[in-house]
């Protein structure tokens, strides 16, 4: 199942387990920790929490949920941001995976995560983003769970400002399509056919039967043309083209992939994946398909291509479509990049 990222306060989320970026000690501390205690209800949920004793950071343990909705709650301890050098990043990684497999052992179908040391630990958001989405989705690739990283505050979502300033100028600059060639046909082409047999010789002193006879010669052309034409429209409508599901899985055996390795790689889950699979005629989203088109690594030709196929079409007034172009023509296939890069722009992420 995918990753799922959402503006929220963690204690409103439903799901089977929420993550708590806990203190060393067994107190309630501040941030989001001391939302979740108030939620949960505080007494309880610290008696839990001192039946457990102390963490190291990483370690994680399980209380009950009490008044969230949720199952279990599963405390982890962040690391503190010191210079990136001494370990804490790789630490932070871990506080991700081994919540994960302990829900996964718990039996969880679905978890929710806030942003792990990015408040009074100071993390730096930006590195917390990567490390999270990095961490979870190399979880996904193997694992089928529904993860939801619950942000509270847009504006407090860093990503790289480089990054971010080099789409928002593509953005601003109005993506300029492809422009396409139009082949103009004169209205009066028959008559074209009388300029290159008279030369020179004025029209007017041409015999009547010379301009008959070529007229003639003309009208026979145009009308075998006219045939030819509605022959080729009759073929072609006998014959259409690839459906979106024939050309989706007709590139998934051209590059050697399996139907997991696509889904997982375009943040959608096994039964919304099946449902392709196994409708012919299935009508995906836009969102959908750009998904699909990312985990195949299509450049931007081929995407638009699928596109077509599920009658659909890339907007130049399309903030989303904007976004996403600009990593598909520059060859960058990271799904959870660019849907970190779309929620930082309040746009609607892919897949999921």
């Amino acid at each position: 199942m995918p990753l799922n990222i959402v503006r929220n306060d963690i204690t409103k989320v439903k799901a089977d387990a929420i993550v708590n970026s806990a203190n060393r000690k067994p107190i309630c501390g501040g941030g989001t920790e001391y939302h979740i205690y108030e939620a949960a209800g505080r007494e309880d949920l610290l008696k839990a929490r001192e039946q457990v004793g102390p963490l190291n950071v990483a370690e994680v343990a399980v209380t009950p949920a009490f008044a969230l909705d949720a199952k279990y709650i599963v405390h982890t301890v962040g690391p503190k941001w010191n210079d990136g050098k001494s370990g804490e990043v790789a630490a932070l990684a871990n506080c991700y995976r081994n919540a994960l497999e302990k829900a996964k052992e718990l039996g969880c179908e679905s978890i929710a995560f806030p942003l792990i040391s990015s408040g009074v630990f100071r993390f730096p958001k930006d590195y917390a983003v990567r490390i999270a989405t990095q961490a979870i989705g190399d979880f996904l690739q193997t694992n089928e769970m529904l993860v939801t990283l619950v942000v509270f505050d847009r504006k407090a979502f860093e990503v790289s400002e480089d990054l971010y300033s080099d789409i928002q100028a593509f953005v601003d600059d109005n993506y300029v399509q492809e422009k396409y060639g139009e082949r103009n046909i004169p209205d009066e082409e028959r008559y074209y056919a009388l300029e290159e047999p008279r030369g020179n010789i004025p029209l007017e002193e041409c015999s009547d039967e010379f301009i008959e006879n070529r007229l003639s010669i003309a009208d026979g052309q145009a009308k075998k043309h006219a045939e030819k034409c509605s022959a080729s429209l009759d073929d072609i409508l006998a014959k259409p083209g690839e459906t979106f599901c024939d050309k989706l899985f007709n590139l998934i055996h051209e590059k050697n992939l399996d139907d997991v390795d696509v889904y997982k790689k375009a943040n959608l889950d096994r039964k919304h994946f099946s449902k392709i699979r196994s409708n012919v005629k299935y009508k995906p989203t836009k969102k959908t398909v750009l998904a699909l088109a990312i985990a195949l690594h299509l450049n931007m030709d081929e995407t638009k291509d699928l596109l077509a196929r599920a009658e659909l079409a890339l907007s130049p007034s399309n903030r989303g479509d904007l976004v996403v172009s600009y990593f598909i023509e520059r060859g960058m296939y990271d799904i959870w990049e660019i849907n970190n890069m779309l929620f930082k722009f309040g746009l609607p992420t892919l897949g999921v």
